[in-house]
């Protein structure tokens, strides 16, 4: 297990105390909300029910009104709409919720998502014709768009309005299109920053419904698509975004679409889904796609009424995602042989001509997980054009990182923990040198190990099903708001062995307190994590249900142990 530094979230004693009391909570939960910034009753109530009426009015996004009004024009002239999206969980997930909620209008609409390799992200000048010469006259984009000056030049020539959804960072000049709805403009005065295009669209259809009514699909029915596109694009689970992926979570346990419930079969997906079963299980798949091979699939897929088309592509998105796998594997091997940890700058970037720009992102992800720094992975082609991707640690921008390297790029963008960019093979070494350098000023004396943050310090009697359910109240987790951790010292081990695929199972007490169950999974020994048995141990750990021969069970699942008197 990689070292991690402990970190202690403080806490403010009196207002813990006072939330604690008028929340009717218990004070570890109240430390729990203050480390997620809720500091009134009034949030901590807004955070814990979680309810619909707690959504932004959409039309304080910026062009909102223009965009709706637009649409409207465009359904009562029948004219041809072109819903583009980006080739990723978020974009495929925005672009078949404005096709199920326009064609429920009856529109007249298709949907476009480019290749990414013959195409790459965002509008092309290419598509932008050939969807003109299609009779295409409203263009509404999504996941992309906003840096798209040129291209949406190009559209307005050809006589198309265009309409852009998008949530990646702007720069200060606006793209000329009729609309650009983007929390991040300068000039937005929307409460929140934090939603992901499916999130926009959302807020799109919901505004059109309260201005001119819906037709065969209600909004609220599309929650599990920004469910899917919120968690997979890893996006803050905070304010809005919680109340949307809460409920897009019970869609999809529920199946609604059948072309999730196929997804979930072939996934063998059975118990009810979390934020996690996104994150590892539906959203790789779907990426898959557009990876390998043609994200439009997904687009049939999450739009389709039929049970055995939705099948039929949900197996060849498991037989995609598995090829992914392999090539990803290989790639992530080659790439990190070179490296010795104890001869890395403040960042990592590699470049091949042999690696498959699909998986690129994922494999800078890799990297991050093993070696604690900033890294951009590129995929070169024929023409000596890369194409990278780049993943970050916290506290690191990537975006403002790159920006401070553009003269050397031939284009970047994306948000302050994920981007892209473009250069030129000629440039490589140079934009490496450049790059570490920044990543270096950003550093300074910093450890380059993980942290792990802890929410609060317990004993072992304030651990208790009150205390799970509480948590439970809490959820969606994932970024911006994580599962809480909670740390609890001198531990004594009753018992220690090793379970399963190498999972360690400890049975542990402090003082003469019960004896509670714990598990690490895939922690292997303790004597493998350098550990005595016999010692008194400090455990940060999640607490939850374990369901085990019909009796419900208190179990600590284990986040990282150390030696009590150990300071990180």
């Amino acid at each position: 297990m990689q070292e991690r530094l402990w970190v202690f979230r403080p806490s403010d004693i009196a207002l813990q105390n006072h939330l604690s009391r008028l929340l009717s909570i218990s004070a570890v939960t109240a430390s729990v909300l203050l480390a997620r910034g809720v500091t009134t009753v009034d949030e901590g109530n807004r955070w814990m029910s979680c309810a619909q009426d707690h959504l932004h009015d959409p039309f304080l996004i910026p062009d909102m009104e223009q965009a709706v009004e637009r649409m409207h024009v465009a359904l009562s002239r029948q004219e041809r709409v072109c819903f583009y999206g980006d080739y990723d969980v978020d974009g495929v997930s925005a672009t078949s919720l404005y096709l199920s909620f326009y064609l429920g209008l009856g529109g007249h609409a298709c949907g476009y998502i480019p290749h990414r390799v013959r195409e790459g992200y965002g509008l092309n000048e290419g598509a932008v014709r050939r969807l003109a010469q299609e009779g295409v006259t409203l263009l509404v984009t999504s996941d992309c768009g906003t840096t798209s000056h040129h291209e949406i030049v190009v559209a307005k020539q050809l006589g198309m309005d265009v309409v852009v959804t998008d949530h990646h960072q702007t720069d200060a000049t606006m793209p000329p299109a009729l609309a650009v709805l983007n929390p991040h403009r300068r000039d937005a005065i929307y409460p929140f920053k934090g939603l992901c295009s499916a999130g926009l669209a959302y807020k799109v259809v919901s505004a059109y419904q309260q201005k001119y009514g819906s037709g065969d699909v209600a909004p609220e029915s599309c929650l599990d698509l920004v469910a899917l596109a919120t968690v997979a694009d890893v996006v803050p689970l905070q304010d809005e975004n919680r109340i949307l992926v809460r409920e897009g979570l019970t869609q999809i346990t529920r199946g609604d679409r059948c072309g999730l419930r196929a997804l979930k079969h072939v996934a063998g997906i059975t118990k009810a889904c979390t934020s996690e079963t996104i994150g590892f299980r539906l959203g790789p798949r779907l990426n898959a796609a557009g990876r390998l091979d043609h994200a439009m699939a997904c687009v049939r897929l999450l739009t389709t009424e039929s049970d055995q088309e939705a099948l039929q592509i949900a197996e060849q998105l498991e037989q995609l995602n598995r090829q992914r796998q392999q090539i990803e594997g290989g790639i992530t091997c080659e790439a990190a042989a070179g490296l010795k940890e104890d001869e890395l700058g403040a960042a990592i970037v590699l470049g091949s001509r042999d690696w498959h720009v699909g998986v690129v992102g994922i494999v800078a992800a890799r990297l991050v997980d093993r070696f604690h720094r900033p890294s951009i992975v590129i995929a070169i082609d024929g023409q000596g054009i890369g194409k990278g991707s780049a993943r970050t640690v916290e506290g690191f921008d990537l975006y403002r990182g790159l920006s401070e390297c553009r003269d050397v790029l031939e284009g970047y963008g994306g948000h302050p923990s994920a981007a892209g960019l473009t250069i030129k093979e000629s440039r490589l070494e140079e934009f490496r040198r450049r790059f570490c350098e920044v990543a270096a000023q950003w550093a300074g004396a910093a450890r380059t190990v993980p942290t792990l943050h802890v929410d609060a310090e317990v004993n072992l009697t304030d651990v208790n099903f009150g205390l799970i359910q509480e948590f439970e109240s809490l959820h969606p987790f994932g970024a911006g708001n994580p599962e809480p951790t909670l740390a609890v010292r001198g531990l004594d081990v009753v018992e220690a062995r090793v379970v399963g695929e190498k999972h360690l199972k400890l049975r542990v007490r402090q003082g003469r307190s019960y004896i509670f169950d714990s598990i690490g999974f895939r922690m292997g020994s303790l004597e493998a994590l350098g550990l005595r048995a016999g010692r008194p141990l400090d455990l940060a750990f999640s607490p939850e249900r374990n369901h085990w021969n019909g009796l419900d069970r208190v179990q600590l699942r284990i986040k990282a142990l150390r030696m009590s008197g150990e300071v990180s």
